[in-house]
């Protein structure tokens, strides 16, 4: 109702997570830039946290949008509380496979002789496991054993899991010891800052076509986030709700009053219902900037001395896994060039199979296309996750000095 009556050409604070409408919060973009980083790697897992609402389904649907189809195969399963056997079923059936009433055994080998499939063609296999706080001990156990497959050295499969707060108790289980040394990327996504909560809304306004009606005034935002906490989804049930009062009172300007009068008509609805949050690093920074009268909390100098310890770190190991892939092409390279000059031979010798040795070839240029693509991505990766640590940096001493001078 509110869409048309402001013009708009569709619903843009729908519940259903939509790639379209993601918006790059800064603990967003901290999670994209692990995510890519891990996604480099070509092997292990990956986890994502986040409460109910924060987004994690619309990030992994934003990086799936930017990523080349004919170079990964990415599926997703929302999982279910499934015993082990089951979540085979699931992760083959995710693929495409006919496993109805197969054995695990056969499940398995149909799931390997797949994942071959997909290496031997150069295309890298991903699979997304969504609600993974509901998954038992057993089916995890069953997604860290296809982990197992290999082709040359290389993993088969790369796993994300996408789960709730409660989900990182669930590793700390003395059972996922070996699932946990195969995490190599892991982020929690947090509510947005404040300053955050307008770029949101107007963002997603603006991909429907929103014109500047209603217009929303500066205590409209404060009262959204003093509502919702900053988490996005509890924004989009208040917002939309605005906007049908706002429609139903024709109006063109929402103002505090409105959110207010809002919020109290939902009453108890615990979407809105804002919970205690423990601020990060740069909440406390935010507040440093925005209310200076308010005195500021001490800046924990260990935590900016970790951050330079990490940066100092990465500045000096960027290279490294680039120069072990480098490392392993040039060996490839050495072998294409002995397996040419056996190809030569095979002409004149018939003791060697020409047919195995052009199968050879092919499976040693198709390893050095993927390392070379690799390379590209980690070194990408990487230049992300150091930028983004340097800015921590930066923006710390910044708040250091401050708060120095202030003090004197």
């Amino acid at each position: 109702m509110y869409d048309q009556f402001y013009g708009l050409q569709g619903r843009p604070f729908q519940l259903t997570p939509d790639p379209h409408f993601y918006f790059e919060s800064a603990t967003h973009r901290k999670a994209l830039s692990y995510l890519g980083y891990g996604l480099a790697q070509g092997e292990g897992f990956i986890v994502i946290t986040g409460d109910i609402g924060a987004g994690k389904t619309t990030l992994v649907g934003h990086l799936m949008n930017t990523i080349d189809p004919s170079r990964l195969t990415a599926v997703k399963i929302v999982s279910t509380q499934v015993e082990g056997d089951d979540m085979l079923r699931l992760a083959a059936q995710s693929f495409g496979l006919a496993v109805d009433a197969m054995p695990k055994a056969q499940i398995l080998r149909q799931i390997e002789g797949y994942l071959h499939t997909q290496a031997r063609a150069g295309r890298r296999s991903l699979l997304i496991v969504d609600e993974a706080q509901n998954l038992p001990i057993s089916a995890i156990e069953e997604l860290r054993m296809l982990s197992n497959f290999q082709l040359g050295g290389q993993s088969l499969l790369q796993i994300f899991l996408l789960g709730q707060p409660e989900f990182r108790d669930l590793l700390k289980s003395p059972e996922l010891e070996q699932l946990r040394q195969r995490v190599i990327a892991t982020h929690h996504l947090d509510p947005m800052m404040r300053r955050e909560v307008e770029p949101y809304i107007l963002h997603r306004l603006s991909l429907v076509g929103w014109k500047g009606d209603p217009q929303f005034t500066p205590e409209a935002f404060a009262a959204i986030y003093a509502a919702t906490g900053g988490v996005p989804r509890r924004i989009n049930v208040l917002v939309s709700r605005v906007l049908l009062l706002g429609a139903l009172d024709q109006l063109s300007v929402i103002d505090g009053e409105v959110v207010y009068a809002v919020v109290a008509d939902m009453g108890a609805d615990a979407d809105v219902t804002p919970e205690p949050m423990a601020h990060s690093v740069l909440d406390e920074a935010e507040e440093l900037v925005e209310a200076p009268e308010i005195a500021p909390a001490p800046i924990v100098s260990d935590e900016v001395a970790a951050l330079r310890a990490e940066v100092e770190a990465l500045r000096a190991a960027r290279t490294e896994p680039a120069i072990s892939l480098l490392d392993e092409i040039a060996s490839l390279q050495a072998e294409i060039e002995t397996l040419r000059a056996e190809n030569d031979f095979a002409r004149a010798a018939p003791s060697v199979d020409p047919e195995a040795l052009k199968d050879c070839f092919t499976l040693i240029e198709e390893r050095l296309s993927t390392l070379e693509f690799r390379v590209t991505e980690q070194d990408t990766a990487l230049r992300r996750v150091l930028t983004l640590l340097v800015e921590w940096v930066e923006r710390e001493e910044r708040m250091g000095d401050a708060q120095h001078s202030a003090a004197a």
